[in-house]
């Protein structure tokens, strides 16, 4: 994702992705802080409509890159899936309280960079169902998770590797940030590629 992207880096905007300065969802630009009860309604409401934006999508439309360096639809799918798994060790960090050093990708792995995953793995011959099952199975533990704690366990602070000291909530809000960017950039996609096939049925 481009701006903060969920857990790891910050970064700037890159491919054509929204900052999150500008980062729109329904035409509301998304950049007060907002309560717990926003963020876990973002995270379940967000999370369901990418799932229903990528399911009985053709192969062909799921693999179409509408410019070099861009994403699939498939891509994304992946990438939300890497993210999700990182974002839910991290949850999962805090609420064994491990504040030392929050995790950075799989154990035993070199730390991730979420972002560059997709270009690393061929993520283009990956079957979509078992994609979306995966998130949508680490999105339900995500949510469950959060909901059981208090205000006071989203107050937490831990140590991230790359950003100093950072709080559960503060990390949640990302993630339900996150959500928001690629659904937005996955209406695009699909636009963009509505508008490129109705371009070669006029060739």
């Amino acid at each position: 994702m481009a701006g903060q992207r969920a857990g790891g880096r910050p970064k700037t905007a890159t491919n054509g992705r929204a900052s999150l300065s500008a980062t729109r969802y329904n035409g509301v630009v998304m950049e007060e802080p907002d309560r717990q009860g926003w963020v876990l309604k973002a995270l379940r409401e967000a999370g369901s409509s990418l799932i229903s934006e990528l399911y009985d999508v053709d192969e062909e439309s799921l693999v179409w890159r509408p410019a070099e360096g861009e994403w699939s639809l498939k891509e994304i799918a992946a990438h939300l899936r890497d993210a999700e798994e990182l974002a839910l060790a991290q949850f999962n960090a805090f609420v064994a309280g491990s504040f030392s050093a929050l995790p950075t990708g799989q154990a035993g792995l070199p730390a991730w960079d979420v972002d560059l995953l997709p270009q690393e793995r061929d993520y283009q011959s990956g079957e979509i169902a078992r994609v979306l099952a995966s998130f949508r199975g680490m999105r339900r533990e995500t949510t469950y998770l959060l909901w059981a704690l208090t205000e006071a366990d989203w107050q937490r602070s831990a140590e991230h590797p790359y950003r100093g000291p950072v709080t559960l909530g503060e990390l949640a809000r990302e993630l339900a940030q996150h959500d928001l960017e690629h659904l937005w950039q996955v209406r695009q996609l699909k636009e963009r590629l509505w508008e490129a096939v109705s371009a070669r049925e006029e060739e």
